[in-house]
């Protein structure tokens, strides 16, 4: 039996893998930082084997609760991921699967490869609607892109949409196929006119170092991307800096920062609750944006989320909260479950990307029920 992680965004410290029923794992700590969870690992020539893998430090993981009600999943292929039976007790997380092929994927949520993110590009850029602009690069060197859907005119609205920030959230960028796929759908109704009436900028991944890196929340030095909109540095956030900057010349009208959330196994959305002097009518169209979702996407719910920050007690390194405060718009949070949809359970393949991708199609609709009130 061999465990290896030599590829993109593979995780995981082998401690002993001498016995198939005792294998003993360590997750590995974000490069800079203390924050640890995901993981992602092979096992090779473990057919027919019962195997009880241990990560034997989940217990100082950022979000042990995480670990609650949750199961791993897996792939023979890297396309088709499933749940497998998972266990946590005294700080250690316990993965039990008898592998029926020779090579086996484990990870705490199906991966969403930089080949993929490429291909996704790639495939979007081919399309006449579709532009895409390198903005830079990242510490690490890697392309930081742009893809604009639709063309500039007098107007028109600027909706944003950006996704995977915390790069171990890979659901994020799930979701963020399907709505690129139904903006380029030239058959689609829905697509069609919000496109005649805005132009939409989409960062599909904004911490591609992160993400190549196995990481859960920071880029190639440490920094949470998702703490540093008040003040970026190329130095240290470029992805940051370089997303911001061209929001301001862009400008912006709606704003969707697609997330994932450990704990809390539900569809939710976070706004800028806290923000001063944020026109109560943002928050009132949120409130209308969230009802629409819910009642065009059963997936989605209003009732769990996160507790509301108190008047003036925002965050304002966050990127919902600096974008409401600085252009005074809808802006929002999107969170989705690193475990199961509680509401709708599916328990052969949990929140799946499958799932996300329908989740982001839906978005949309939401948007067009509200549109009219952007402004």
């Amino acid at each position: 039996m061999h465990i290896s992680t030599q590829f993109d965004s593979g995780n995981i410290e082998v401690l002993t893998a001498t016995s198939p029923d005792d294998v003993q794992l360590k997750i590995r700590v974000d490069e800079g930082s203390e924050f640890l969870q995901w993981f992602h690992y092979r096992v090779i020539g473990a057919r027919g084997q019962a195997l009880a893998m241990k990560l034997v430090n989940a217990g100082e993981a950022s979000y042990p609760k995480g670990w609650e009600g949750y199961n791993a999943v897996a792939s023979y292929d890297r396309q088709t991921w499933f749940r497998v039976p998972t266990s946590y007790e005294r700080g250690v997380l316990t993965i039990q699967h008898t592998p029926a092929h020779d090579s086996v994927y484990y990870a705490y949520f199906a991966p969403y490869s930089h080949e993929r993110h490429q291909d996704l590009v790639a495939r979007c850029q081919l399309s006449p609607r579709c532009r895409l602009e390198l903005l830079g690069r990242t510490l690490d060197g890697r392309d930081l892109e742009l893809l604009t859907i639709g063309e500039a005119g007098e107007g028109k609205r600027a909706c944003w949409v950006i996704a995977r920030q915390h790069p171990g959230e890979s659901m994020a960028e799930w979701l963020m196929e399907g709505l690129l796929a139904r903006l380029l759908d030239d058959q689609d109704p829905v697509a069609r006119e919000l496109l005649a009436r805005a132009v939409f900028y989409c960062v599909p991944n904004m911490n591609p170092d992160g993400s190549a890196r196995g990481h859960l929340r920071t880029n190639a030095v440490g920094a949470n991307l998702n703490r540093e909109w008040e003040t970026p540095t190329m130095e240290r956030s470029p992805e940051v800096y370089l997303v911001r900057e061209r929001m301001r010349s862009a400008g912006v009208d709606y704003f969707l920062d697609v997330h994932g959330d450990e704990a809390l196994p539900y569809n939710f959305i976070a706004g800028p609750d806290g923000v001063a002097g944020l026109d109560p009518r943002v928050l009132e169209l949120q409130r209308e944006y969230e009802a629409a979702l819910a009642r065009l996407c059963p997936d989605f719910q209003t009732e769990r989320g996160y507790p509301k920050a108190a008047p003036g007690k925002a965050n304002m390194t966050m990127a919902t909260n600096h974008v409401a405060g600085a252009f005074g718009c809808l802006s929002m949070t999107l969170e989705q479950p690193f475990k199961d949809n509680a509401n709708a359970p599916d328990p052969a393949r949990g929140w799946s990307p499958e799932r996300c991708r329908k989740l982001g199609v839906a978005t949309l609709d939401a948007l067009y029920a509200v549109f009219d009130k952007l402004r």
